[in-house]
């Protein structure tokens, strides 16, 4: 027999999931135990999780180069959540993210993550609120905090990228511990708030006694349409916030802003990013007392076009050094001014919130999740320290929440995220 029809009847015996039932018994238990169950299924030729299902409707794939959910473009709803890692060993966490390899290829095909038992005696595995509907154009991003390689029992000391430190505290900083750090997160992204959910609802439920929930926040976009494309989204001050956003299209400012290189970090780094996240509180009531002119100087471009002051269209130069009446067009204490004092750049994904009303002020708990790729902390540091106590949206809003994670590179078949890290 040949080894091609070797491999055919082999895959013909044993299915994934009879497979993966395997490990530790006989012959398969000792190749696994040798070269790992990866290594056993990518011999024969099969992929010990799912595939993409290119036929499910509004379907963004899943495995790829980079992970999803960062180049991606419009996304809509936002559920991101971080997380307590107490998993016992490096073992039990690989594991749990083999175990979330599989169930996020499944979520993004528009699938449960286990179809539900006959047996209606036990609790269904998937919790089943996404059921009927479709893909909804899901991405999940998966990344790790300074603070999962703290912990000895996992072994990772040795793992931990230079450059993964927490942010430093930035001026006008008031942070809630609530909202700072975490070991794990996970970003889901869709066009329907329900089906990001019901992906971070049961990929934690299905990481019980390994993670714990830390911080978790919700968000939303509204997109404009033109020609049939999404314009800039505006948050809840009203302005577009994106104009000039890194071009996702572009390999090559991807790869200058976006994606670590070879020797720019540590090697399982490699075309994987790093995500500051920072949960901004915005005193809308504040904001809406302030006339409409003030609030143009404050972000340094006109509120309905989004084109810099003096100006007509949202993409045309910022000219920072136009002056007028002897006086800068565009303040340089605005947000806009200060913010290209550096030649840093990074790719923002910002999300608006609204979680009720604050029981103390009886203002509006609402704001902006703010989240930027970049392949070095430093550039959103950069940024972050320009805008300093100068930048006069200060007076409007306060950084409740703060944190960074690295994010692993995309998944290629027969892999699992963070294989780079673990093996």
């Amino acid at each position: 027999m040949s080894e091609q029809e070797e491999k055919s009847v082999f895959q013909k015996k044993i299915s994934r999931r009879k497979l993966l039932k395997l490990t530790g018994i006989g012959t398969v238990g000792a190749i696994i135990g040798a070269s790992g169950m990866t290594g056993v299924l990518s011999a024969f030729g099969m992929n010990p999780f799912e595939d993409d299902d290119e036929t499910v409707e509004n379907k963004i794939k899943f495995y790829g180069k980079h992970q999803s959910g960062i180049a991606t473009k419009g996304p809509e709803h936002v559920y991101f959540v971080s997380l307590t890692c107490v998993a016992k060993s490096k073992k039990e966490l690989k594991e749990l993210f083999q175990l979330w390899t599989k169930q996020s290829a499944e979520l993004m095909n528009g699938r449960l993550i286990e179809q539900a038992k006959s047996n209606t005696l036990l609790p269904p595995v998937d919790t089943g609120e996404a059921v009927g509907l479709n893909a909804s154009h899901l991405t999940l991003t998966f990344g790790v905090g300074p603070s999962l390689f703290e912990n000895k029992a996992l072994g990772l000391q040795s793992m931990k990228p230079t450059e993964l430190k927490d942010l430093p505290h930035f001026p006008k900083d008031q942070l809630d511990a609530h909202y700072v750090g975490g070991d794990i997160c996970i970003q889901a992204c869709a066009d329907d708030p329900q089906v990001a959910f019901h992906a971070i609802r049961n990929l934690v439920r299905s990481g019980r006694g390994k993670v714990t929930m830390h911080w978790s926040q919700a968000g939303f976009n509204s997109y404009e349409m033109k020609h049939k494309e999404k314009r800039t989204p505006r948050n809840l001050f009203a302005f577009k916030d994106g104009t000039g956003n890194v071009n996702v299209e572009s390999s090559k400012d991807m790869k200058e802003v976006v994606w670590v290189q070879p020797s720019e970090s540590k090697n399982w780094m490699i075309d994987g990013t790093y995500l500051a996240v920072r949960r901004i509180q915005m005193h809308l009531e504040t904001w809406d007392r302030t006339a409409l002119s003030g609030q143009e100087e404050t972000f340094g471009r006109h509120r309905d076009s989004g084109a810099p002051l003096g100006k007509m269209d949202e993409f045309e130069d910022m000219e920072l050094d136009r002056k007028e009446s002897g006086g800068r067009v565009v303040p340089d204490t605005s947000h806009v001014f200060l913010a290209l004092q550096v030649k840093d750049r990074m790719l923002r994904r910002s999300f608006s919130y609204s979680d009720g009303i604050n029981p103390n002020t009886g203002a509006f708990d609402a704001g902006l999740l703010f989240l930027s790729f970049q392949k070095h902390p430093k550039q959103f540091i950069n940024i972050q320290n320009s805008l300093g106590r100068n930048d006069k949206l200060n007076e409007y809003i306060t950084h409740r929440g703060s944190a960074l994670f690295a994010c692993f590179p995309g998944v290629t078949k027969g892999s699992y995220l963070g294989a780079e890290l673990f093996d």
